[in-house]
């Protein structure tokens, strides 16, 4: 829908939160070289300025586009020929980069900021190719006395 012809982009929303307003006042045929701009609906999430939301403020199109973006961005660097530390530079760019841009204005619940954390760790395992399974923390102990002194968290 976003891909290829300029004029798929070109929409009409009208944006009021009184529905029997909105319902009663037709939309106005507002026409680009002669062709009649779409009217989306308010529930209709669609871009703008670099977010995606719906007429009444609804920004969860924005958050599943971000996750995605991590996702993919994650995949890319499965199984790549970079180096870790080149690997690592373009899941932030790619991965990171697009919540980065949204982080301060959208509302995010702390369960979506950890599947946030999950997939960005898979990514960076991905650059250092480590399994997905080792643990997320390393811990050394000390060799004096056993290990009984103070543990160091890396």
């Amino acid at each position: 829908m976003w891909h290829g012809d300029q004029r798929n982009k070109r929409f009409l929303r009208v944006i009021d939160k009184d529905r029997k307003r909105r319902e009663s006042i037709p939309a106005p045929d507002l026409r680009i070289n002669g062709e009649r701009l779409k009217t989306l609906d308010i529930n209709d999430a669609c871009l703008y300025l670099g977010y995606w939301g719906t007429g009444k403020g609804d920004m969860s199109a924005t958050r599943v586009v971000i996750r995605e973006k991590a996702r993919v961005a994650r995949d890319l660097i499965k199984s790549h020929p970079l180096t870790a530390e080149l690997s690592a530079e373009l899941f932030a760019q790619k991965g990171i980069g697009a919540f980065r841009f949204s982080a301060a204005l959208i509302e995010w619940l702390q369960s979506e900021l950890e599947g946030r954390q999950k997939i960005w760790v898979q990514a960076y395992k991905n650059a250092w190719h480590v399994p997905w399974s080792s643990a997320n923390s390393l811990y050394a102990f000390p060799t004096a006395e056993g290990g009984r002194e103070y543990r160091q968290e890396y």
